[in-house]
């Protein structure tokens, strides 16, 4: 975009940034209102890449770091998420909130995939995701104070639509249709590995990805 607006870059970015910073703030809500598990994941990558947006547009190496960060970060978490909505849905042939909960019971070991992933997903320390978005905010807070309101509002809804996503599928009393689930694989905890795995690495040596633009 930023070639586009040559003559006038910094005032005709505000639409734009605008634009995804109110994104951000929509899409967080509309998860909260969510009642399928595939569908509250997937409004939950579009308020990510608000973020990832926002940041593109600032132009500047810190942002375009925080934005690569986020990228890799998120891509590797929503993915994730995704894996672990269909290993549910394998077994209970429904993704609707209200039908699957208190499957930590059934599967306890898919329990703790769902509780690491989520807790990467709010961006908890250490994960890359927290370096990618403080980098965001902070650029973002550079350009214009007033975004600091927003992006904490953003990821306040953030950690509380996660938080509702975990406690909806793994607590409460489980469903007696899925007593008896089938036990889960090895492949579907290699699958989580090989998700977990990068995002460990990332956080030993950030410099891998924000390196690129500094």
């Amino acid at each position: 975009i930023s070639p586009m607006l040559t003559p006038h870059p910094h005032l005709l970015l505000y639409p734009f940034m605008i634009l995804a910073m109110w994104g951000i703030l929509m899409t967080s809500s509309i998860c909260l209102r969510q009642v399928d598990l595939k569908a509250l994941i997937a409004y939950s990558s579009v308020s990510h890449m608000g973020l990832v947006a926002a940041a593109i547009l600032t132009q500047t190496p810190w942002g375009l770091t925080g934005a690569m960060t986020l990228m890799i970060a998120h891509g590797l978490t929503s993915s994730a998420l995704f894996s672990l909505a269909n290993t549910n849905y394998e077994r209970t042939h429904t993704r609707t909130l209200l039908l699957i909960r208190g499957l930590q019971l059934a599967m306890p070991l898919m329990s703790t995939w769902w509780l690491l992933i989520c807790l990467t997903n709010m961006a908890l320390p250490p994960s890359i995701n927290l370096i990618g978005e403080l980098l965001i905010i902070t650029t973002l807070f550079n350009w214009s104070s007033f975004t600091i309101i927003l992006t904490g509002i953003g990821t306040l809804i953030t950690a509380s639509y996660t938080l509702y996503m975990f406690l909806m599928t793994q607590r409460g009393a489980i469903s007696t249709q899925f007593r008896l689930l089938s036990p889960t694989q090895t492949r579907e905890h290699l699958l989580m590995m090989l998700h977990l795995l990068p995002l460990g690495l990332l956080i030993m040596k950030p410099s891998l990805i924000t390196g690129l633009f500094t």
